[in-house]
């Protein structure tokens, strides 16, 4: 055993259960087979699908904690306010990433509506005169003749929804006029078990019954631009993008059973880069990416929720989260409502029962400044394109939001865990289709301080400031315009190598687009 211990300022992160009243009692939780997370969360709602006698419904809750909450109690009565309109059980619900009160639902019904909290729905809730109302939807969309088991916005363009169906195809569509889908992404051969957006939405991946893992231009269609063999085993494979890193993360099962995640490098190569095996329990794996560089696993009948730190390509474990309550599903609250002055890194909401518990992971610390260096900007509610910007080929960054000051920003978080990976990154600040490269100016503020730094050092900046103040021991007043100086030049080197990065990509797309069709033209010959 080695005598030296990893530095790593998660080390000691801990899964700590909140008070019995934030959480919820009493909740009918749907007793569907369809593999979901059955809960999912905005920074004020939660959602979660619901059992009820006919059609298909959920129940949207304010998030425990949040004002709107403040008049509900933690045991829910019998008869509640619903999100009823499906004709058949609700399989999935996603929250829009700019809008905390508008969520989607699919249903069994081959269905996906679209609906918007208002807040006055909960007003006198529980009081002697009240009268649950139920939610109505504010638009459907007719997807298919068959069920529609996954749905989920898209991470940068307003508007943009993706729809999984039992016809084994994808369909993404532009919500201002949804009688045809914008595209259609085919050629699975069975069941598709989870889908996912990378950080800019130029690509879309999917997990499939048939063993394979397919990566897609949502905005090309057609058939995949890439694909993979997944995890050897039968049972559901779910899969998850590593933030800014390019990365992709995908959980399953071996051909012995066995419950492992796999990462993968989207940008190269035809196998993981890392494959870890948990253990032989028979629970499917939900994975949870969070942009301090940490991946959460929960397993589905079991209570633990593992945490596991990616650091210069391998999976490091932390400091697991056990409870002797099995789960049956678990979300992540957007960082944006995490209690920084806690030192609340991430939260989960897991469905146990009749019970929904709030698990904070935290990484202790005394001080009570705000700990920038576990806290990277998080995604804010500002799209950085439209939806008709994003199927006219243009592409950005998310937008940021610090969360100490709250000021916004524009481009990858300036995560010391991830910007190692940042040559490597599939997904530059350009737009990924070679036809349509924009040639308008990314801003890219989160990339200035990042030459300062490039050793990814342990030590905190006090080290590299003093390093650069050594050849000029006396400050004078045009120190401000050389810094000035440099920074607009390191703008314009990472520009440009936004700009190579994107052309590279783009050209590796283009290649994988003629092997399939070469594959396809050898099938029809052969």
């Amino acid at each position: 055993m080695s005598r030296f211990v990893r530095a790593s300022k998660y080390r000691h992160v801990f899964g700590q259960v909140a008070k019995k009243e934030n959480g919820l009692e009493n909740v009918r939780v749907s007793n569907n087979a369809w593999d979901t997370n059955l809960i999912n969360a905005s920074a004020q709602y939660l959602s979660i699908n619901y059992q009820v006698a006919g059609g298909g419904a959920f129940v949207i809750l304010p998030l425990p904690g949040t004002e709107a909450a403040s008049a509900i109690t933690y045991k829910l009565p019998d008869v509640i306010p619903l999100a009823r309109g499906h004709a058949g059980p609700v399989l999935d619900t996603d929250w829009s990433p700019f809008d905390d009160r508008v969520v989607a639902s699919a249903g069994e019904d081959g269905k996906v509506h679209i609906w918007k909290v208002e807040g006055n729905e909960f007003d006198g809730w529980g009081g002697e005169k009240w009268v649950p109302q139920d939610f109505d939807p504010v638009a459907k969309i007719n997807v298919s003749g068959r069920k529609v088991g996954q749905v989920m916005f898209h991470p940068t363009a307003s508007h943009v929804l993706a729809s999984a169906t039992g016809d084994h195809v994808v369909k993404i569509w532009d919500l201002a006029s949804t009688d045809d889908p914008r595209s259609v992404l085919g050629g699975h051969g069975d069941t598709i078990q989870s889908i996912g957006f990378n950080s800019t939405g130029t690509l879309l991946a999917t997990t499939c019954r048939d063993r394979k893992l397919r990566l897609f231009d949502p905005r090309q269609g057609g058939d995949a631009v890439r694909v993979m063999e997944g995890h050897g085993g039968v049972k559901s494979s779910r899969l998850v993008w590593m933030g800014e890193t390019g990365k992709l993360a995908t959980t399953g099962f071996s051909k012995m059973s066995d419950r492992e995640v796999s990462v993968w490098d989207t940008a190269s190569g035809e196998t993981p880069l890392k494959t870890l095996n948990i253990d032989q329990s028979s629970g499917v794996l939900m994975p949870f990416w969070s942009d301090n560089g940490i991946i959460f696993i929960a397993g589905k009948g079991d209570g633990n929720i593992r945490a596991y730190e990616w650091e210069s390509d391998n999976l490091y474990a932390l400091s697991e989260y056990s409870s002797t309550n099995p789960q049956r599903g678990v979300c992540f609250v957007p960082r944006r409502a995490l209690n920084v002055s806690e030192c609340e890194i991430a939260r989960a909401y897991k469905v146990s029962g009749t019970t929904v518990e709030p698990v904070s992971f935290i990484v202790p610390r005394r001080s009570d400044t705000f700990q920038a260096d576990i806290f990277p900007p998080a995604p804010s509610l500002e799209p950085a394109l439209s939806a008709a910007e994003f199927f006219n080929g243009k592409t950005a960054p998310r937008n940021l939001v610090d969360l100490d000051t709250g000021s916004a920003s524009t481009g990858p978080p300036p995560s010391a865990t991830t910007s190692s990976f940042k040559v490597t990154s599939p997904e530059p600040t350009k737009a990924t289709s070679a036809p349509t490269l924009s040639p308008e100016a990314i801003k890219s503020p989160s990339q200035v301080p990042l030459p300062k730094t490039p050793a990814a050092s342990e030590p905190v900046s006090a080290t590299p400031s003093r390093s650069t103040s050594i050849p000029v021991p006396t400050v004078s007043i045009s120190s401000s315009d050389d810094t000035s100086k440099l920074r607009d030049e390191n703008d314009r080197l990472n520009q440009e190598l936004r700009e190579a990065r994107a052309q590279i990509r783009n050209l590796e797309l283009q290649v994988e687009t003629l092997k399939a069709n070469a594959v396809k033209a050898k099938a029809l010959l052969g």
